[in-house]
Protein backbone atom coordinates (compact mmCIF):
# COMPACT_ATOMS: atom_id res chain seq x y z
CA UNK A 1 0.00 0.00 0.00
CA UNK A 2 1.65 3.15 -0.83
CA UNK A 3 1.25 5.54 1.98
CA UNK A 4 1.11 9.88 1.21
CA UNK A 5 3.65 11.88 3.32
CA UNK A 6 2.75 13.76 6.24
CA UNK A 7 1.89 17.33 5.79
CA UNK A 8 1.52 17.97 9.38
CA UNK A 9 3.44 16.27 11.79
CA UNK A 10 1.18 17.64 14.85
CA UNK A 11 -1.38 15.91 13.39
CA UNK A 12 -3.86 13.57 15.99
CA UNK A 13 -4.47 9.90 16.06
CA UNK A 14 -8.35 10.55 15.40
CA UNK A 15 -7.48 12.40 11.96
CA UNK A 16 -5.08 9.89 10.89
CA UNK A 17 -7.34 7.21 11.53
CA UNK A 18 -10.22 9.42 9.58
CA UNK A 19 -7.65 10.05 6.57
CA UNK A 20 -7.07 6.20 6.43
CA UNK A 21 -10.79 5.73 6.76
CA UNK A 22 -11.96 8.17 3.66
CA UNK A 23 -8.55 7.22 1.41
CA UNK A 24 -9.47 3.41 1.51
CA UNK A 25 -13.37 3.60 1.59
CA UNK A 26 -14.16 2.06 4.20
CA UNK A 27 -16.71 4.17 6.03
CA UNK A 28 -19.47 2.13 4.13
CA UNK A 29 -18.53 -1.06 6.05
CA UNK A 30 -18.36 0.87 9.45
CA UNK A 31 -21.47 2.33 9.16
CA UNK A 32 -23.05 -1.30 8.31
CA UNK A 33 -21.28 -2.72 11.60
CA UNK A 34 -22.73 0.09 13.96
CA UNK A 35 -25.97 -0.23 12.86
CA UNK A 36 -26.13 -3.95 14.21
CA UNK A 37 -24.72 -2.69 17.18
CA UNK A 38 -26.80 -0.02 17.61
CA UNK A 39 -29.86 -1.92 16.72
CA UNK A 40 -29.04 -4.65 19.24
CA UNK A 41 -27.68 -2.54 22.40
CA UNK A 42 -30.99 -0.09 21.72
CA UNK A 43 -33.91 -2.38 20.84
CA UNK A 44 -32.62 -4.39 23.85
CA UNK A 45 -32.17 -8.15 24.45
CA UNK A 46 -35.81 -9.24 24.25
CA UNK A 47 -35.62 -8.45 20.77
CA UNK A 48 -32.29 -9.22 20.01
CA UNK A 49 -33.25 -12.91 20.87
CA UNK A 50 -35.98 -12.47 17.66
CA UNK A 51 -33.29 -10.29 15.61
CA UNK A 52 -31.88 -13.09 13.23
CA UNK A 53 -30.40 -10.84 10.27
CA UNK A 54 -29.73 -7.31 9.95
CA UNK A 55 -28.60 -5.57 6.85
CA UNK A 56 -28.02 -2.26 5.84
CA UNK A 57 -28.11 -1.37 2.34
CA UNK A 58 -28.05 2.15 0.94
CA UNK A 59 -29.87 4.01 3.41
CA UNK A 60 -32.22 1.19 4.02
CA UNK A 61 -32.07 -1.53 7.28
CA UNK A 62 -33.49 -4.82 6.68
CA UNK A 63 -34.16 -6.52 9.88
CA UNK A 64 -35.27 -10.10 9.82
CA UNK A 65 -37.27 -10.90 12.59
CA UNK A 66 -38.40 -14.85 13.44
CA UNK A 67 -41.32 -13.53 15.30
CA UNK A 68 -44.18 -12.57 13.42
CA UNK A 69 -46.00 -11.21 16.04
CA UNK A 70 -42.97 -8.85 17.15
CA UNK A 71 -42.46 -7.76 12.95
CA UNK A 72 -46.51 -6.23 13.85
CA UNK A 73 -45.59 -4.76 16.61
CA UNK A 74 -42.55 -3.20 15.19
CA UNK A 75 -44.07 -2.18 12.34
CA UNK A 76 -46.54 0.50 14.47
CA UNK A 77 -43.02 2.20 15.27
CA UNK A 78 -40.90 2.40 12.24
CA UNK A 79 -40.38 6.23 12.54
CA UNK A 80 -39.76 6.49 15.90
CA UNK A 81 -37.34 3.10 15.78
CA UNK A 82 -34.96 5.70 12.33
CA UNK A 83 -34.97 7.86 14.53
CA UNK A 84 -33.69 6.40 17.67
CA UNK A 85 -31.16 4.64 15.29
CA UNK A 86 -29.98 7.72 13.48
CA UNK A 87 -29.96 9.80 17.01
CA UNK A 88 -27.26 6.84 18.29
CA UNK A 89 -25.26 6.82 14.96
CA UNK A 90 -25.09 10.59 15.29
CA UNK A 91 -25.86 11.01 11.33
CA UNK A 92 -29.07 10.25 8.79
CA UNK A 93 -27.74 6.62 8.11
CA UNK A 94 -31.04 4.75 8.22
CA UNK A 95 -34.11 6.35 5.76
CA UNK A 96 -36.19 3.23 5.83
CA UNK A 97 -36.61 0.46 8.02
CA UNK A 98 -37.83 -3.17 6.29
CA UNK A 99 -38.91 -5.53 8.76
CA UNK A 100 -39.29 -9.21 6.97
Amino acid sequence: MKMKKRTNENQSLSEVLKDFVDHNKLQSGLDKVSVKEVWNREMGPAIQKYTTAIKLQNDTLFVQLSSSVLREELSYGKEKIIKMLNKELGKDLVKKLVLR
